[in-house]
């Protein structure tokens, strides 16, 4: 009688994928920021394709008119102190206070000994801010002349800035305090508290007058990119070493 064969040969080895050099280098979370990114990047070409060829005209005034009164387009609908709301979340966006917010975290981080870290705050707020008047002057994009402005502007339209470096600001901090928890409630609490804070700003922008609804969903693309790809940069230079690790 013939002995019996080992499991082994009875039924086919499975392939150990871990030991496969390409699947062992792939990382779930680079895949995700690279979904992100590329899709907020396809968002905002869109957006901007169809703004140059004039198909969002109507939109974009449509959702301004139904934020004003029907019989007065400088009032806006609901009591005064939405407006009042709605100018002081508008602040949370401008260059004053998102400077006093980039200078608070620099220097938080630089106490705490983290130099790659500031540096990498200071580019992504700073980068964003260049990247944002680009491509202002590139779109040349007049403010919304169909209702009156509630508050003072003095620049271009397309992109949104309070948009988009609310978006750069808000998520690239969320980001860095996310980094520094270990529990997924207290990550996912900074990045939603960031998220949120950003929709909050970009709305207030529309609800006041002074940009197109189109104006600010592209600059909410380009500042999600813009954040996402500098935080991407951060975890490759991690990697490597250049950058401390999170805690």
């Amino acid at each position: 009688m013939e002995p019996t064969p080992p499991a082994s040969r009875l039924s086919p080895r499975r392939p150990d994928l871990g030991r496969i050099p390409i699947l062992r280098k792939v990382e779930v979370r680079g895949l995700a920021f690279f979904g992100i990114i590329s899709a907020s990047l396809f968002g905002f070409l869109t957006i901007a394709s169809e703004m140059r060829e004039g198909e969002t005209h109507a939109f974009d005034d449509a959702i301004l008119r139904a934020l004003r009164s029907p019989t007065d387009p400088a009032d806006p609908i609901g009591p005064f102190w939405v407006e009042a709301i709605m100018r002081d979340l508008t602040a949370l966006g401008g260059y004053t206070v998102l400077s006093l917010i980039l200078l608070l975290a620099v220097t938080y981080l630089l106490m705490k000994g983290k130099r790659a870290s500031a540096l990498m705050m200071a580019v992504a707020v700073v980068g964003g801010v260049i990247l944002s008047n680009l491509l202002k002057i590139g779109f040349d994009r007049q403010r919304p002349d169909v209702v009156a402005h509630l508050v003072d502007v003095h620049s271009l339209s397309f992109p949104s800035g309070h948009a988009m470096l609310s978006a750069v600001t808000y998520l690239t901090l969320g980001a860095l305090l996310a980094r520094s928890e270990r529990g997924i409630v207290m990550r996912a609490y900074f990045m939603g508290v960031a998220i949120v804070l950003t929709l909050l700003i970009g709305s207030s922008r529309v609800y006041l007058g002074v940009h197109y609804p189109t104006d600010v969903l592209a600059g909410w693309c380009a500042g999600s990119a813009w954040a996402f790809l500098c935080w991407w940069m951060a975890r490759w230079l991690q990697h490597r070493g250049s950058v401390e690790p999170s805690s």
